[in-house]
């Protein structure tokens, strides 16, 4: 009893600025203890936590499942594979998340148009439920935006067990000028919901981490839709003036403009 009403106490408790902090973050500040140890509703809120991240990590991703039967038809996505036959095996083995299968280039390349100016792809990397959080509200508009632009984009599609390196065969599968990886984060203990979207300007094997720009957070806590794909098309339209992407990229201060 005491311990509870402890804990009732403890935000009322605090300082003006120290509750003015703490509503600007996810974080676990100021949380208050038990003699050595947290309270017990902390300690019930980051098992909580803890138990969603491992639950977002070994997930399986259903396509229609996660993002809805309407939005799959709606945007003729369809579902490839990558060399990892399992997510265990594609947690314990990464290579394998970073190339297609022999089955998954050839649907590609039937299946998607070759050479366009922006491709989309989505994969469910660590978190599905990024994916199915995030990706129905930022998909549209990317390729609203990017078509506003002038640009011609490709047919987006969905890779199981996804690794970022994929964006490499992505790049020798189809050729387009700026590749786009919608993929699901690491999970840690205060969402599970977030995206991030690597970039790469005609990306191809032997390509790394220095050749790619990334877009993070994006979830309700963090980045917007709107402004994450405010952030991706001004990177992309970026890419392809200057013809690099990654450490090549320069930085620019001022607002870049879509143009054809």
């Amino acid at each position: 009893m005491a311990e509870e009403k402890q804990s009732a106490l403890t935000a009322a408790d605090l300082p003006e600025l120290m509750r003015r902090i703490r509503a600007r973050t996810p974080a676990r500040i100021l949380e208050g203890r038990a003699g050595a140890a947290y309270r017990t509703a902390t300690q019930l809120e980051l098992r909580e936590a803890h138990a969603a991240a491992r639950d977002a990590v070994g997930e399986e991703l259903d396509m229609e499942a996660a993002l809805g039967r309407e939005f799959v038809a709606r945007w003729r996505l369809f579902e490839v594979r990558t060399e990892a036959r399992s997510k265990q095996e594609y947690l314990l083995e990464p290579d394998r998340g970073r190339r297609f299968s022999d089955g998954a280039r050839r649907e590609i390349a039937a299946r998607c148009p070759a050479g366009a100016e922006v491709q989309i792809a989505i994969g469910d990397g660590l978190s599905v439920t990024a994916v199915a959080a995030q990706v129905p509200s930022l998909l549209p508009l990317l390729v609203e935006g990017a078509r506003n632009g002038g640009w011609r984009v490709g047919q987006p599609f969905v890779i199981r067990h996804c690794r970022v390196g994929v964006l490499n065969e992505i790049g020798d599968t189809l050729g387009p000028k700026v590749a786009v990886l919608l993929i699901g984060e690491r999970p840690g203990l205060a969402t599970a919901e977030s995206l991030s979207a690597y970039m790469a300007f005609r990306p191809r094997a032997g390509h790394t981490d220095a050749d790619r720009n990334l877009v993070s957070n994006i979830h309700a806590r963090g980045l917007s839709a709107p402004a994450a794909t405010e952030r991706i098309l001004n990177l992309a339209a970026r890419m392809r003036e200057q013809g690099a992407s990654g450490c090549g990229l320069r930085e620019d201060s001022a607002r870049d403009k879509l143009g054809p």
